[in-house]
């Protein structure tokens, strides 16, 4: 289950950067931290899961990278979380000290790739066959210093120290009396760190429970490490799926209004129907999305594109200038029907006007549809009688009478 949440990881990292990397920089700390989180699942996958010692060599071998980038789990959750609360995401010369342990670590790591790749199968076979056999493995100068278990617990403890601080601030964020601007539109944001920041807290005490039972002896956590295991597992499926229950945060749909993306004078005309809703007006999110489903029907109704074969969502989202993610949501949770229906529907009521009109006198029924922007019969008449229930031919013979 490990590998597969390590994947699934990975997964959601690129879907984050992909389509919120460009325009919100908060969005690509989070980005990153998912992709930390699961190369760190990775690692602790292939050292204390894993059956290969070619496997378990290799990660042996990048040790000085993976173990490096692993200290960057904290300050990405940092810094992401900072962002979202003070609405800032640049990065200040004071915040260059964060990169200090990655680099510390990775410095004291750099003899490790110098060792003998045989040295390395020796302890990848020892580690397979006896999981304990870890702790003589020395990958880092630092390990001359400190014990097998400092080392060992000093990542996931010094994430656990910035999830402290993360929290802080969130708390401290929602007692103010008055409160910041930040949030005051969109009130899921605060939903959504609750239940990120909640879980993690979850996974970090498990994981480093698990950590302490590995590392040191004595049976006195023993008797738990089942029940521990599952919390861990659990919470790191919450962390991974809870953005696919938060869209905004996935989507990266836009947190105040943008007046190169909205409608403007027909939003400016339309906003007085709009203000007898309470949500309308507290959540720009729900305005933004009828924003974009005012400007889809404008212009569905000027310029009629839905009447070429090829009209798709994509191309919708090129003519109407909204990121095709962001319109497909908008279907979904506004217009409450998919892109294909939506378009279909204009279809039909194409082909009823011409019907109305008498043009199925002069053209077959099929003629008709491919007018209408169908691209064979059978489509235009399983629309046709889906939107009215009854055949185009029915139809056109109700209309003849």
């Amino acid at each position: 289950m490990l590998l597969f949440l390590s994947i699934a990881g990975v997964f959601l990292s690129v879907l984050l950067l992909y389509f919120n990397a460009r325009k919100y920089t908060s969005s690509i700390f989070l980005g990153i931290f998912f992709f930390l989180l699961s190369v760190y699942s990775l690692y602790n996958y292939a050292l204390s899961f894993s059956k290969s010692v070619s496997v378990v060599s290799i990660f042996l071998f990048l040790i000085p990278i993976f173990g490096a980038l692993i200290y960057l789990i904290g300050p990405m959750l940092y810094w992401y979380v900072r962002s979202l609360l003070t609405d800032n995401s640049r990065l200040k010369k004071s915040d260059l000290w964060h990169f200090l342990p990655m680099i510390i670590f990775f410095l004291a790591a750099l003899p490790n790739l110098i060792t003998p790749w045989s040295a390395k199968v020796e302890a990848a076979t020892n580690i397979v066959n006896n999981l304990s056999a870890m702790q003589y493995y020395k990958p880092t100068v630092l390990s001359a210093i400190f014990s097998f278990p400092v080392m060992f617990l000093s990542r996931p403890l010094l994430v656990f120290g910035y999830l402290i601080w993360a929290i802080v601030l969130f708390i401290r964020y929602l007692s103010r009396k008055e409160g910041s601007s930040v949030f005051s539109r969109q009130f899921f944001m605060t939903k959504w760190l609750t239940v990120f920041l909640g879980s993690l807290l979850f996974l970090l005490i498990s994981h480093i429970l698990l950590m302490i039972d590995l590392t040191v002896e004595g049976p006195y956590i023993f008797f738990t490490i089942k029940t521990i295991r599952v919390v861990s597992a659990t919470a790191l499926i919450g962390i991974l799926v809870s953005p696919f229950f938060f869209p905004g945060i996935l989507y990266g749909l836009p947190r105040f209004p943008d007046p190169n993306k909205v409608l403007k004078a027909e939003v400016a005309e339309k906003s007085s129907l709009h203000k007898a809703s309470k949500s309308a007006v507290t959540h720009f999110e729900s305005a933004y999305l009828i924003s974009i489903g005012e400007k889809a029907d404008a212009y569905m109704k000027e310029f009629q594109p839905y009447l070429q074969a090829d009209f798709n969502l994509a191309a919708c989202s090129k003519l109407i200038n909204i990121p095709a993610h962001h319109l497909a949501y908008c279907f979904r949770e506004e217009k409450k029907q998919s892109f294909t229906n939506y378009r279909n529907e204009l279809r039909v009521n194409h082909a009823k006007n011409l019907i109305i009109e008498g043009k199925s006198t002069d053209l077959t029924l099929e003629g008709i549809g491919l007018l209408s922007g169908f691209s064979s019969r059978n489509t235009f008449f399983t629309a046709f009688k889906k939107a009215e229930g009854i055949s185009p031919g029915v139809f056109a013979s109700q209309i003849a009478v």
